[in-house]
């Protein structure tokens, strides 16, 4: 591939990424097909940019209120030190928990060091999974608290700027 091509489908790439992947079976090969190349091009396009450092985070922005989940709540857990990996990681393997992670407590107030994000169609149906996961893994004296979300934030994708080494060109 020659050099100004390789500029033109980074910036290409770069302007369509930020718009989001397709939502189908197979995005590359859709936004491939999109920019006018090959599926194996936009991959490593892709990787290219993440090894330069110009891509830092690539995921999915999930709408969960479009999909009818209206109940998001996070739960907050105090969990002895000793064991908050080996927990964290038993709470991630929950189907229903979509991260899972370990924070610094902020005492006196706040004595929560795990929190595990959980969306559900109704407030009912996540309390009754918190509920299950304190019974699997033999929390239900672990001091947690489940804190519904009041309000839905703008979600976006991260928003990119041309790369230098691209502009350049």
């Amino acid at each position: 591939m020659d050099m100004k091509r390789d500029d033109e489908l980074t910036r290409a790439l770069i302007a369509a990424i930020g718009k989001g992947l397709p939502l189908e079976q197979k995005p590359y090969a859709a936004l491939a097909e999109q920019l006018g190349c090959g599926e194996a091009e936009v991959i490593d396009g892709i990787r290219r940019l993440a090894m330069r450092g110009d891509l830092k985070r690539f995921g999915v922005v999930v709408r969960h209120r479009k999909l009818g989940y209206r109940a998001n709540a996070m739960v907050v857990w105090d969990i002895p030190d000793t064991r908050v990996a080996e927990i964290g990681h038993a709470i991630g393997e929950f189907t229903f928990v979509t991260l899972c992670y370990q924070r610094p407590r902020r005492l006196p107030d706040w004595p929560y060091n795990l929190f595990c994000m959980i969306h559900g169609r109704d407030r009912d149906a996540v309390s009754q999974q918190v509920d299950q996961i304190a019974a699997e893994l033999g929390l239900q004296q672990v001091n947690h608290r489940i804190l519904f979300s009041g309000r839905c934030f703008k979600q976006r994708g991260a928003a990119y700027r041309q790369p230098a080494q691209a502009l350049d060109g």
